[in-house]
């Protein structure tokens, strides 16, 4: 399985970002799908995840201002991240888990204050 993420970048808090995860394989057959991120120095962490069924699990630091979806028509996986905090700042990875976990390449969110 390979995974492409996209759509990070710098904005202000506050502000708002969109990432998208393009999948090889149909992720309509894809139990679970999440997205995960790594700030410096830290420990990756599990930010949101979304079941084939459409179930949703939220990370309690960004429920409520975050939005996972899939797209199973075009096998994308997005997060729609509104009222960013600095401590948002983190390098973000889609994860496919199929026998086991896939991640994609990463892609960087910076939030300035």
């Amino acid at each position: 399985v390979q995974l492409q993420a996209s759509g990070g970048g710098l904005v202000q808090a506050g502000g708002s970002l969109t990432l998208s995860c393009l999948v090889s394989e149909r992720i309509a057959n894809i139990a679970h799908l999440a997205w995960d991120r790594q700030a410096l120095g830290k420990q990756r962490e599990m930010v949101a995840m979304i079941t084939s069924a459409g179930n949703t699990y939220y990370d309690s630091a960004v429920k409520g201002r975050f939005t996972i979806s899939r797209d199973n028509a075009k096998n994308t996986l997005n997060l729609q991240m509104n009222s960013l905090k600095p401590e948002d700042t983190a390098v973000y990875y889609c994860r496919a888990t199929v026998l086991y976990d896939h991640w994609g390449q990463g892609t960087q969110v910076t939030v300035s204050s």
